[in-house]
Formats: C-alpha cells, structure tokens, sequence
C-alpha cells in the first residue's frame, strides 16, 4: 500500500524547505499484516509512527494500531519538544496496550514493536523514539548517517562484541526481542534522542519494520536511495528488494515503512 505524497513548505534556519512523505505496508509472505503505520501533521508539527504486532489470535494486529493510534493522538493533544516527552508518549502508549490485554482472550499476550519520529517544521528539529527491533535510518545528501539500536538479543550479541553487525540478519535467534510494547513497565526499554536534532535540506528519515531492513542491507537502502527520484520510488524500489531478496523464503515477514524526505522547494 502507498499513500498519495505529502508535502508542505516551511519557513526555516536558511529559508524555504519542503517535506515530502510516503508509505508502504505489504503483508509479505503471511496470511494477514500485522504491521501499521501512520503519520500527523498540523500546526508545523510531524508525526510518523510504524508498529509491528504480535502475540497471536490477531492480538499484534490490533496492538500495533493500538500503539499509531495513541502515539498520534497523544502528540496531536501535546506536542513534545524534548527527549523525555517523547519518553512519556511511549510508556503512556505501552500502558495502553497492558490495558487492551485484559479486554479479551485473544489479546492477553499481544505486543508490538514501535518507532516514531517527530518534526518541529518552525525550529526544523526533530525527535525519535522507539521500543524493539523496528529502526529509524537517518541519511543526509544520500549518506547513511545512523540508525537506532534494536532492543533485541542479537544486537545485545553485537553490543558484546559476540557477533558481527553483518551476521544480525541471519542469526537464528534474530526475532527475539528484550523490549517491545506490552511489557511490564518496570522492563520496559525505550530509546529516545538525546537532544533536538537539526534537519536540513537533504535529510531523509526511514521508519521501517525489521520485515523490510531484514532484507535491505545498508549498502542497498543508500544505493536505492541515490538512485530514486521521489519518496514512492524510492519505496518502491525496496519493496521489489524485499521480495527479490526474501524469494526463498515464501513466508517471509510484513514489511512497512514511512519516510520523509527534506528537500529545497521547487
């Protein structure tokens, strides 16, 4: 699924900028997609949000849209300007789905992954945060600038100096989390920004569920990046990544992402 871009133009630090956005979201090889996605803008204020459910009996299906739609409209409500309030929108969205998990049988042990971003368009700052194994990539002039750290066995392997970054893709025990939204508070991981980030002309931020970076190294996301025109083309062309790379493995993952592009006004 994509959506029709998004774009808007800000005055900012060294005058006009425009934001263009654009989103996919495929079931991959699964019967149904548990993955959801979804962004705000108002009052020069972004918000992209994406989720990866889990937990059976269509539970990571509604937890992940359960975790958009809190972390949307909690921002909607109170936009946050610093680190800890983007801490706060995340643990207020887990206490939400602790809460759904007693409302019925199917959803007592449902979770979800999630990684959010959020622009200030008047200050051209921005804000992240995320729980799991679902990334934010930051790149700036088609260079890979950084991307989060999953909260998951296997990057705590790596963190060890017991695997090598290259090998998380393929390690057996690749899905096993250590934090995700659904867990008591008290282990709750949550990473956020450490300060405002300044976004520039150039930018471009990828939200993207571990279905699409699974099977996307770096070297291909700045390539493909490099080489697209657009935000969709872009998307489009790491969807058919996806596909070509997962082809041998029929029941592969959902996979979504959202990504938004700073870009000089025409």
């Amino acid at each position: 699924m994509s959506t029709p871009l998004f774009s808007d133009t800000v005055s900012g630090l060294g005058g006009q900028i425009q934001l263009e956005l654009s989103i996919l979201s495929r079931k991959g090889g699964r019967n149904y997609n548990e993955d959801a996605c979804g962004h705000w803008h108002a009052g020069g204020h972004l918000c992209c949000v994406v989720a990866d459910g889990a937990g059976g009996h269509g539970g990571g299906d509604i937890a992940s849209k359960l975790a958009v739609q809190q972390l949307i409209g909690s921002y909607a409500q109170q936009p946050a300007t610093a680190p800890e309030g983007v801490r706060e929108l995340i643990i207020e969205t887990n206490r939400t789905i602790i809460a759904h998990r007693a409302l019925a049988e199917g959803q007592r042990h449902m979770h979800t992954t999630v990684v959010s971003l959020f622009l200030d368009l008047d200050s051209q700052t921005a804000l992240w945060g995320h729980a799991g194994d679902s990334r934010l990539y930051i790149f700036r002039d088609g260079r890979l600038l950084n991307h989060t750290r999953d909260h998951s066995l296997v990057q705590s392997l790596v963190d060890a100096g017991l695997l090598a970054p290259e090998k998380m893709r393929t390690h057996p025990q690749r899905s096993e989390l250590l934090s995700a939204l659904g867990t008591a508070e008290e282990d709750l991981q949550v990473s956020v920004a450490q300060q405002p980030w300044l976004f520039q002309a150039g930018d471009v931020f990828l939200l993207c569920t571990d279905g699409l970076w699974e099977y996307t190294d770096d070297d291909e996301l700045v390539a493909s990046l490099r080489a697209a025109p657009d935000p969709q083309s872009w998307l489009a062309e790491l969807e058919a990544t996806v596909l070509r790379n997962a082809a041998h493995k029929p029941s592969h993952d959902n996979f979504s992402a959202v990504t938004v592009w700073v870009v000089d006004p025409v």
